[in-house]
């Protein structure tokens, strides 16, 4: 394989960094990615033949990896923020507590560590060097990156992820003893090692399009979110657009991808993860998705719960940790109405004919991906690259919760919306190895994993954005499609019909008077959501609030602020707490 560019094509300060990584790395070929067709199918082929890979010949141009089993998820203990003052990474938490915001290395010890590791790292491999921009080529919006990997997966998968431009080899190249993921923003620069997984290793995707790129916009006066973007138009023709922040495997991608059961409703994806938003010039807030693929969770994929992400994923798409079947194709826990019941499955793990009844783990890894282009979407929305971003008119947020919080509410102002991201909370899910079971977990503004600096400064410029002269702020909900009932099962039948929830969050943005309010926010008036075709749907118990729960609630918001931000809670912050405590004193 032969690359279109050379060393002497970079940019001189691009081309010294390069030569500094490789005299220490000491690969023993250095491989300028130019993004082409040509080079994507040459690394294929490399993986398939060293047994890194499998090719799928019942789908068009699609490979399936699997990882090592301790190198499945985000490692968040192993994810650094590396400054030369520790207030400018994390938040002081109370004394004796272990931060839950983040971690914090000083930049002299992460660099002496990652030069042990890195020194010789990349012998008898050759050195990709990945030139890319995160948001559409030309956007004022866009950040361009350099990458250096040895993993010609990783390769693929930012070529899908990112727009790139112009001896054997161990199956599944990791050190997960020694993972180190640390991002160094007052130098724009991270260094990852020991983890091929995807979120700790395309560094394109979270490490750089929300902790680096979160710290440009706080310098700059915009937001880098882990939020979807999404295009609604009513029966009427109006369209409205739409953000969302939800916890990994909370339910965004599907939100993204969400087929209308209403009549008349059409919704169009923008981008399924990351929002990058700013003022326009009119005074609203503008949101561009950095990102061209997508790198959703495989596991409980189905025509059923997300079918245009079905429409997507079965050609020019890498999958890790699935199961694999007999004719050539992928399985995983959600399609079994899906196959062909006189195929084999092959598990994640090697397992052949792997059966429910018949072993003790599941066919694909819980946290099993796809990694697709965006441009196969089949409901994408036609100004998904428009270089200035599309107009938002709601943000979401949202999290797993079984009881208490309802099914939506909207937030009384800026300030209260800034207290109820800072309050999410929500069930731990595999999309980090750290964390697992049914436990909540506190999960502010969906960031918790990703914030590239001091969370306290992170809300003080969330409410700096409110105050911003002309500002024409979108209204913001929390919603909910995880309460469960007595037995467990879920009250709210989520995927399609939750466009029910977002026609009652564009009417209210229309200013419709269909709310009323609650200690937590305003909710939607009796017979105001159209549940027409549901049949029987508990709307009370979707809404149910008690005094004693709200007080329970409170009680562990100050809890974690005072473990966590003790003395660090913004005025504002402060004051939207003591009202809710106080409506909450009335009911």
């Amino acid at each position: 394989m032969t690359s279109t560019l050379t060393l002497a094509d970079l940019r001189p300060k691009v081309r010294t960094f390069v030569e500094e990584y490789a005299a220490l790395m000491k690969p023993d070929r250095i491989y300028i990615c130019d993004g082409s067709e040509e080079e994507d199918q040459a690394l294929r082929q490399q993986m398939v033949d060293i047994g890194r890979v499998y090719r799928l010949p019942k789908y068009e141009n699609c490979i399936l990896a699997h990882t090592k089993k301790a190198d499945v998820a985000r490692v968040e203990k192993c994810t650094f923020i590396c400054t030369a003052k520790k207030e400018d990474a994390v938040p002081e938490p109370k004394a004796g507590a272990q931060s839950k915001l983040g971690n914090w290395k000083p930049i002299a010890e992460a660099d002496a560590d990652l030069q042990k590791k890195f020194d010789g790292c990349m012998k008898g491999r050759t050195m990709y060097v990945l030139p890319f921009s995160m948001g559409p080529i030309g956007s004022p919006f866009s950040k361009i990156g350099i990458q250096l990997t040895d993993s010609n997966y990783v390769v693929c998968c930012m070529r899908i992820m990112t727009r790139m431009g112009k001896k054997k080899d161990d199956p599944w190249p990791c050190n997960p003893d020694h993972i180190s993921i640390c991002h160094f923003p007052e130098r724009n620069e991270i260094k990852s090692y020991g983890s091929g997984y995807g979120g700790n290793s395309l560094l394109g995707k979270k490490c750089f399009a929300l902790r680096i790129a979160c710290n440009l916009a706080r310098r700059e006066g915009w937001l880098a979110e882990h939020m979807l973007i999404l295009g609604i138009t009513n029966p009427q023709g109006v369209k409205k657009y739409i953000c969302g922040a939800f916890p990994s495997q909370c339910g965004k991608t599907n939100l993204a991808m969400i087929t209308p059961t209403l009549p008349g409703w059409k919704a169009e994806c923008v981008g399924d993860d990351i929002a990058w938003l700013r003022f326009g010039a009119d005074g609203r807030l503008w949101a561009v998705n950095p990102e061209c693929g997508l790198f959703g969770v495989a596991t409980g994929t189905n025509t059923k719960s997300n079918p245009n992400a079905m429409g997507a994923i079965f050609k020019n798409t890498i999958y890790a940790n699935v199961g694999m079947t007999s004719d050539g194709g992928v399985f995983w826990e959600g399609l079994e109405h899906e196959i062909s019941p006189n195929v084999n499955i092959t598990s994640w793990l090697g397992e052949e004919n792997w059966s429910k009844d018949h072993h003790n783990g599941p066919a694909a890894h819980p946290n099993s991906r796809f990694c697709t282009p965006t441009r196969q979407v089949p409901h994408l929305d036609p100004r998904w690259e428009e270089p200035n971003g599309v107009p938002i008119d709601a943000i979401l947020f949202g999290g797993r919760r079984p009881a208490i919080i309802p099914l939506v509410f909207e937030t009384y102002s800026w300030e209260h919306a800034v207290f109820v991201g800072l309050s999410m909370r929500s069930q731990a899910t595999e999309a980090a190895a750290d964390h697992h079971g049914k436990m909540l977990l506190n999960d502010p503004f969906a960031m918790r994993p990703f914030f590239g600096y001091n969370f306290a400064k992170y809300m003080q410029h969330w409410l700096d954005m409110g105050k911003r002269p002309g500002a024409k702020l979108p209204k913001v909900f929390h919603i909910n499609w995880f309460r469960e009932d007595e037995k467990g099962h879920y009250i709210w039948p989520g995927f399609g019909d939750n466009c029910r929830v977002l026609d009652w969050i564009l009417r209210r943005c229309d200013g419709e008077d269909n709310a009323v309010e609650m200690p937590i926010g305003r909710i939607p008036k009796p017979n105001s959501i159209n549940i027409e075709g549901l049949g029987k749907i508990d709307m009370d118990h979707l809404f149910d609030m008690s005094k004693t729960q709200l007080e329970h609630e409170v009680k562990d918001m100050e809890d974690f602020f005072d473990e966590q931000l003790p003395g660090q809670l913004p005025v504002p912050v402060q004051a939207e707490l003591q009202n809710l405590k106080d409506r909450i004193a009335k009911m």
